[in-house]
């Protein structure tokens, strides 16, 4: 059959399975709106308020269920407004495929109305990205677009379609959704290295991040660390990937992660890092990381090998496919010293969590944790809300844990929890501080006009208490730009939306406002009220190693200077 180019878009995405696109309409992307209008029964578009949010939407969307997540913009500022939220999923390996429109191909290059190179400035945060120069082309491009952005390690591709592109006619042909492309197993002679390296240790520790989720890798690591008798820590991006109760799991590492689980993995003798990176907030000061460790590292993506710190053993391959190999080579061990040290670490840790009575970021945390179902996926910004999340939110289900690690995009949350919620189907929660929730606020009424059910906890100290605690504990309290003091009623803010809300000062109007949350239809604020000298804590100092690392923080000494 002919269609134009504009239907040829619209109809190899409902061919590619994709259900929901995000977006904001233009003159240059009119004609697939048009065409948008005329599948609506087959495809669905939400429209947010700003191109940011609904390219964190999307990416939200693809986080959830493991699929691309599909954004469209008109040229000029429309495109330039994806920027972020393509650079926050090519950092965090999220499929995405974007799709904008452009100026015609004979105005290309003449700095027409609302021309923008998209490609040129995208190029280096996607993993393909494309200027469609025939329309004979357009549907074959989006399927490679499709493939691309899940195969290996998934990532955001762009497609720029011109305006005559989109109008012009040729014959399409409908074809069935791609596939990734097939995945492999690390080398042999590799794996078994790694294996002889892992027998010999004594003090093993199994590192994951995001890559464990993508490869679907669960049950191979629960037998990798049963066989090795070994303790279990995430990056950030692998929150979600194994149960928090699991027995073995320690939590997160990091500059900011569990005590026990930064310690042991300082301490162990063997590390097997699984689909995770060695980014500066996991290492510190790398002269002086893991310096009594051997380092096994299986991932995906090659170039993340011996990128940052040295491996003994490096294999690129499937994470799945190459554990499935590795595991019959491995001998099972018990180490009850090790397990001995693992518990007192864990005893340690207690004894530095903060047990206060009333009103604390932790404790708003645990009482949100009751609410929870097995399957609510929370979103969060950035910032100490970020954090004490990561530190506390108990989850069951993978992919329910969706945040902005690598990019750190205040800003990310709202369209993140939209995205999830709609592809879920499910109530979501969004964890979020005054200053993030200050740069999205506008998706509220995206939220409200599509009635998604979401819990809104806003973690309000009116300051950007992040940078605050740096500038605390290293620029002599010198707090430069980082008091807020805006007098933004958020409650009230929320019910101009067309949404409800409720503020809370204490732990008892905290559980009553989450009562009425998750109850409620559609978006619900809870406005959690902090104190602006709360801590996210323990914390790796920058450039420090794990024998720095600060668990108590005498706020009284020093005189502050706001």
């Amino acid at each position: 059959m002919k269609l134009s180019g504009a239907d040829i878009i619209v109809r190899t995405l409902i061919e590619q399975g994709a259900d929901t696109v995000f977006g904001y309409p233009g003159g240059q992307i009119i004609n697939v709106y048009d065409s948008l209008y005329k599948y609506r029964d087959e495809i669905t578009h939400v429209l947010t308020a700003h191109e940011q949010g609904a390219a964190h939407a999307a990416d939200g969307y693809a986080r959830a269920t493991g699929r691309a997540g599909v954004v469209m913009a008109t040229s000029g500022p429309g495109a330039t407004n994806l920027v972020t939220g393509i650079a926050t999923a090519y950092l965090d390996s999220v499929p995405m495929v974007a799709i904008t429109g452009n100026v015609p191909t004979t105005q290309l290059g003449t700095d027409s109305f609302q021309e923008i190179d998209i490609t040129g400035i995208t190029l280096p945060i996607t993993k393909h990205n494309y200027v469609v120069g025939r329309v004979e082309d357009l549907a074959d491009t989006i399927r490679e677009a499709f493939r691309l952005a899940v195969s290996g390690r998934p990532g955001p591709v762009l497609i720029d379609v011109p305006k005559d592109i989109q109008t012009a006619v040729c014959e399409y042909t409908p074809q069935e959704p791609v596939a990734a492309e097939p995945r492999q197993p690390a080398k042999e002679i590799r794996i078994r290295s790694a294996a002889e390296c892992i027998n010999l240790s004594q003090r093993p520790f199994i590192y994951f991040g995001g890559g464990l989720i993508n490869s679907d890798a669960q049950e191979e690591l629960y037998k990798l660390a049963e066989i090795l008798d070994a303790p279990v820590g995430c990056s950030l991006m692998g929150i979600s990937g194994v149960p928090t109760d699991y027995p073995r799991f320690l939590g997160m590492q990091g500059m900011h992660g569990h005590y026990a689980c930064s310690m042991a993995m300082h301490r162990a003798d063997c590390i097997i890092a699984l689909g995770v990176r060695f980014n500066d907030r996991v290492t510190g000061n790398r002269a002086k990381f893991a310096t009594h460790a051997q380092i096994v590292h299986i991932d995906v993506d090659g170039a993340e090998l011996d990128k940052t710190v040295s491996a003994a053993h490096a294999m690129r391959g499937d994470l799945k496919l190459t554990l499935r190999k590795l595991l019959p080579l491995l001998q099972e061990k018990k180490l009850p010293e090790w397990r001995k040290t693992i518990e007192g670490l864990k005893a340690e840790e207690r004894r530095t969590l903060d047990s206060r009575e009333g009103l604390t970021p932790r404790s708003a945390i645990l009482t949100l944790n009751r609410f929870l179902g097995e399957n609510t996926p929370v979103a969060t910004d950035v910032g100490q809300h970020q954090m004490w999340a990561a530190q506390s939110l108990e989850f069951r289900t993978k992919r329910r844990f969706i945040s902005s690690g690598g990019l750190g995009t205040m800003g990310f949350g709202m369209g993140a929890a939209m995205g999830a919620a709609i592809a879920t189907r499910e109530r979501a929660v969004l964890v979020t501080g005054d200053g993030g929730f200050g740069m999205c606020l506008n998706e509220l009424a995206t939220a409200v006009t599509y009635k998604i059910p979401l819990v809104i906890l806003l973690m309000n100290n009116g300051v950007l208490g992040m940078v605050r605690q740096w500038q605390t504990l290293f620029f002599d309290r010198h707090y430069s730009n980082t008091v807020l003091d805006r007098k933004t009623d958020f409650v009230a803010l929320a019910k101009a939306f067309g949404a409800d809300g409720a503020r809370a000062e204490t732990l008892g109007e905290l559980e009553e406002a989450f009562k009425k949350a998750f109850e409620c239809d559609g978006p619900f604020v809870v406005e959690c009220m902090i104190d602006k000298d709360e801590f996210v804590l323990p914390m790796l100092p920058p450039g420090g190693s794990m024998d720095d690392i600060i668990t108590k923080v005498d706020l009284k000494a020093g005189e502050e200077n706001e």
